[in-house]
């Protein structure tokens, strides 16, 4: 057994090389144990045959081999055999040498549920605020009754004691905006979708992000200008947009950067239902930064209320995204490396009736 022999051998994850033809060409004995059979009984079965991954990468293995770029899907179900599915990180990408051939390796993660299915990110993000929500009005009764009071004392006092009663005053209006966004996230109201040409509200998007919270910012367009309609809330699906481009924003700090708002097409891309019924999302919005990028340890709960890796920062612009897109059947993902994090927002296209009923339809 040569030293790549017994490398792949001793790999503690599961690791799965795929062929050219996305056929099952090894296992290392990770991979055995936790699909619960052999490799010899694995070689040469069509991958997604025998492994159930519950996310739509099979589209994306086309554009793999194509860009020769590797690919990080976080909190993703994965099983085979008679063994029940469980949550995995991905980690998956072309093989140096081996035309087509794609490494797929899996970091199981015990949890319980998937948080990363197009449907829960949304129920997570309420139980995660729920207390909050619930608390933010009766904080705001109290809060107004201290700035009151620190405004009046402050009329009485030498400098020094102003320059505290304002910091009291500061502080408590800062804690009612967060108190805002909590209550705002909380009352999202369920997203009327319609017909909407993506590139008019990525435009709005735009215009506004430059008049405020990314005028610092270069704004590059690129869009595919053969896009369908997509069926959203349009008003929603701009709040998302700007919230990640508010995002980059702040990551990029008052030197400003380049932000790329890119849309395009891609047909292999579907969302898979627990019923095992499949949704196509064709239609692909990016928002990307030349940034200092997102550290490795918070990617995986990048998209979790309160999870946030700026300082005094609220954790709720990437929250609200994810549930925006979830309320939308959507998908939302990340990929991010110094100098460049791109968010992917996917999207279905308008269905042929929506398109002869522009009359904007309410989803619950």
């Amino acid at each position: 057994m040569n030293r790549a022999e017994r490398i792949w051998a001793a790999m503690p994850v599961p690791a799965i090389l795929i062929d050219a033809a996305d056929r099952i060409a090894e296992v290392n004995a990770a991979a055995e144990d936790f699909l619960g059979t052999s490799e010899k009984s694995l070689r040469g079965a069509p991958i997604f045959d025998r492994v159930f991954i519950d996310a739509p990468i099979d589209g994306a293995l086309a554009r793999m081999r194509r860009d020769r770029a590797p690919l990080y899907a976080n909190a993703v179900e994965v099983g085979g055999g008679q063994a029940p599915p469980e949550t995995c990180n991905l980690s998956i990408a072309p093989v140096p040498g081996l035309e087509g051939h794609i490494l797929v390796m899996l970091s199981p993660r015990q949890v319980a549920g998937r948080l990363g299915k197009a449907g829960e990110p949304r129920n997570a993000a309420r139980a995660a605020i729920g207390m909050a929500e619930m608390l933010a009005h009766e904080i705001k009764n109290p809060l107004a009754g201290i700035t009151g009071a620190a405004q009046l004392l402050s009329m009485g006092l030498d400098p020094e004691g102003v320059a505290l009663t304002d910091l009291i005053v500061a502080e408590s209006r800062r804690i009612v905006a967060l108190l805002d966004q909590v209550e705002q996230f909380g009352n999202l109201a369920p997203p009327r979708r319609r017909a909407v040409n993506l590139h008019t509200m990525l435009d709005r998007a735009r215009n506004s992000a430059a008049l405020g919270a990314a005028a610092q910012m270069r704004i590059e367009p690129r869009y595919d200008p053969s896009l369908p309609a997509a069926w959203i809330d349009s008003d929603q699906m701009q709040q998302a947009v700007l919230n990640l481009m508010r995002n980059a924003a702040e990551a990029a700090g008052p030197g400003g950067g380049t932000i790329v708002l890119r849309s395009f097409y891609d047909a292999g891309l579907r969302l898979r239902r627990p019923d095992g019924s499949g949704r196509a999302l064709p239609l692909q919005i990016e928002v990307i930064d030349d940034g200092p990028g997102i550290a490795a340890d918070m990617l995986d709960g990048i998209f979790d209320p309160f999870v946030s890796g700026r300082e005094n920062g609220t954790g709720l612009g990437l929250a609200l995204v994810s549930r925006i897109v979830a309320d939308h059947e959507g998908l939302v993902s990340v990929d991010s490396r110094p100098g460049r994090t791109a968010f992917r927002i996917s999207l279905p296209a308008a269905p042929e009736t929506a398109l002869r009923d522009p009359t904007p339809q309410e989803v619950r």
